[in-house]
């Protein structure tokens, strides 16, 4: 939704695009077989070809090809059966050949859109540039020697995704939604695992602040944000930094700038160099990229059901609210658990056991899904029991925590502890006797027109039975117990 930055001359909105840096899932690197897996020493999964060494060819890995063809499918680009594979000159101490292998005039993936959904339950469509494919360079590392700055380069030669939207988002709040969506598309598709605290997924965000209606302004670039929380508050910054600027008649430089996360300002890095800067030119170690029509056509063969016809189908199939359907369905685990719970029982009485409970106590105990103690069958198996009448909904809670923290099954829960609801008609009359008998008063109150002490007794009967009565057989005693009591009156 469009924010604007008041200021004493008037409002600035904002225009901003953003270049997501997803890495691509393949166990070897963009241009050598040396290993991607996170974590590993520093400078023990670095092959020749990574380190520079002179002489040294690039070979590529047609398995980040086809993880980069599957994300443009995914975001509906047109995926470009030739694309050229360029040389970007730049120096920086991690960068170890002096220049990054990219693609610039003929990428890989041109056009697309992804749809965002706002605050207030609209959508808004965000158009896609380009997808292209480059090599990661390597990691500076400032805080391992008072004297020196170190370079692990694990990471140089991984292959990347550069995915670049079109100046159309309006807000820092958009910008938070585009990433979350963009994230969860490439997890479905499995090209990326989105892991932001392990560097998988970061984002540049190109801001520029204009008055209502006019085109755009000059934007500055701030590189390597890593979470979605330091995206928002970065362009927030960012945003009120120029918009004073120009409030003063000042004039914005076109710049790239970090955020200081602890200051939480941005600041100058360098200039923006234009594209001439990087002396950009086809590879000459590499061939042009040519790809075949009939293996794109088997990749779109396989691709996966993607989030947004997953929500649809929740809604319709399902018959699912929006928004439970859009909690679900945001990432592909989540969603593969609801469905499990769901088989075969009532798709609401599901959705809510997964998204209350279950997520409340993975989200506390900070626990992903896939690593739940207790399982879709083991959750699936609780509400079988609350349907056919064997424990109560409030029981249910309790057995689910115990369920949680030992991993048990929750029939074997409900026998040892007894816990199976009361249903038996003379042991609930004599319930509701015990409260009615204890509690004249508040039945004199009832019978002259409190009706509401309904749940006071309700509460007193279900007290008194440990929470084991049947609350429907309780409900029903005890209004004809308090009929009956006033006709006798």
């Amino acid at each position: 939704m469009a924010e604007r930055v008041e200021t004493e001359s008037g409002p600035f909105c904002y225009a901003i695009g953003l270049e997501v840096h997803a890495q691509i899932v393949s166990s070897s690197k963009l241009f050598s077989g040396a290993s991607t897996a996170f974590g590993a020493d520093a400078n023990t999964q670095v092959s020749a070809v990574d380190a520079g060494m002179p002489g040294m060819l690039p070979v590529i890995n047609m398995a980040c090809i086809e993880q980069a063809v599957r994300t443009g499918l995914a975001l509906g680009g047109a995926v470009n059966r030739r694309s050229v594979f360029e040389r970007k000159n730049y120096f920086y101490p991690d960068l170890p050949q002096g220049y990054q292998i990219s693609q610039y005039q003929q990428p890989l993936v041109t056009g697309g859109q992804l749809v965002i959904e706002l605050e207030d339950g609209t959508s808004r469509s965000i158009g896609i540039e380009r997808l292209h494919v480059e090599q990661d360079a390597g990691k500076s590392l400032h805080d391992r020697d008072p004297d020196h700055s170190l370079v692990d380069l694990n990471r140089s030669g991984i292959g990347l995704m550069e995915i670049v939207s079109l100046p159309e988002l309006e807000s820092p709040d958009e910008a938070v939604r585009y990433v979350r969506t963009l994230r969860s598309i490439l997890r479905y598709a499995g090209t990326c695992d989105g892991n932001m605290q392990e560097g998988s997924l970061r984002v540049d965000a190109n801001v520029s602040m204009r008055r209502p209606g006019e085109g755009l302004g000059t934007r500055c670039e701030i590189k390597n944000l890593n979470s979605l929380r330091f995206l928002q508050r970065a362009i927030e910054f960012e945003g009120h930094r120029q918009a004073t600027i120009l409030d003063e008649g000042g004039t914005v430089r076109q710049e790239t700038r970090l955020f200081d996360v602890d200051a939480n300002e941005t600041r100058s890095m360098r200039s923006k160099e234009d594209a001439e800067d990087y002396r950009y030119f086809p590879d000459p170690d590499l061939l042009p990229l040519d790809l075949d029509e009939a293996w794109i056509a088997g990749i779109a063969a396989s691709m996966p059901e993607l989030p947004d016809a997953r929500k649809q189908r929740f809604m319709s199939g399902h018959g699912l609210s929006s928004y439970d359907a859009g909690v679900l369905v945001a990432e592909r685990d989540n969603a593969d658990f609801f469905e499990e719970v769901a088989r075969g029982r009532d798709s609401k009485q599901a959705a809510n056991w997964v998204m209350t409970e279950l997520f409340g106590r993975l989200n506390h105990d900070g626990i992903a899904i896939t690593d739940s103690p207790v399982s879709a069958d083991a959750l699936g198996g609780l509400i079988d029991l609350i349907v056919d009448g064997t424990i109560s909904g409030r029981i249910a809670k309790d057995v689910f925590a115990e369920m949680f923290a030992t991993g048990r099954q929750a029939a074997v829960i409900v026998e040892e502890r007894g816990l199976r609801q009361v249903t038996d008609t003379a042991r609930i009359e004599a319930l509701v006797d015990g409260v009615l008998a204890a509690h004249p008063d508040r039945v004199d109150e009832y019978r002259a027109g409190k009706t509401k002490l309904l749940g006071f007794f309700m509460g007193e009967v279900m007290k008194a039975s440990q929470g084991r009565a049947n609350p429907q057989a309780v409900n029903r005693t005890l209004c004809l117990r308090l009929e009956a009591e006033e006709g006798t009156r």
